[in-house]
This record gives structure tokens, C-alpha cells and sequence, in this order.
């Protein structure tokens, strides 16, 4: 079970994601992600990345329309 779920429906209920997207610096679109991430998964609004110049794993939220990638968050291993 996941013990996240509520916690992340809530998040999209509010439109954090939105929110934030609209303050982020940088953003992707789905091709921008795969060029410069690895994606591991997807527990929206998250997504387990690695980012490819440096192999750095983390979490990004996104949007789902229009789809933006944002926010990268390294985790530590």
C-alpha cells in the first residue's frame, strides 16, 4: 500500500503543481526530459530521475496538461 497517496492526490487537488510549474526556472517538456534524464518511475505529481550530466538521482514534479517537467530535487542514495 502506499502510504503516499493521500498526501499526493491532495497535492494535485490544489494545483500545487500548476503552482509551481508556473514559478519554476527551468522545465521540460517530455522530450527535454529524456534528453537530459533517466525517468525510474512515476508517482504523480512526482518523478524518479537521474539526471545525465552527472549521474545525480532525484525527483522532479510535473504537470500533466500541458505536460511540464520541473523542480529537480537530488535525493541522497
Amino acid at each position: 500500500m502506499d502510504s503516499t497517496a493521500d498526501m499526493r492526490r491532495q497535492l494535485i487537488e490544489l494545483g500545487v503543481p500548476e503552482v509551481e510549474a508556473e514559478k519554476a526556472t527551468e522545465k521540460y517538456d517530455t522530450k527535454q526530459l529524456q534528453e537530459h534524464f533517466t525517468v525510474h518511475g512515476f508517482l504523480a505529481p512526482f518523478v524518479s530521475v537521474t539526471r545525465k550530466s552527472d549521474n545525480k538521482k532525484g525527483v522532479m514534479m510535473f504537470t500533466h496538461f500541458p505536460r511540464w517537467y520541473f523542480n529537480f530535487d537530488p535525493t541522497d542514495e
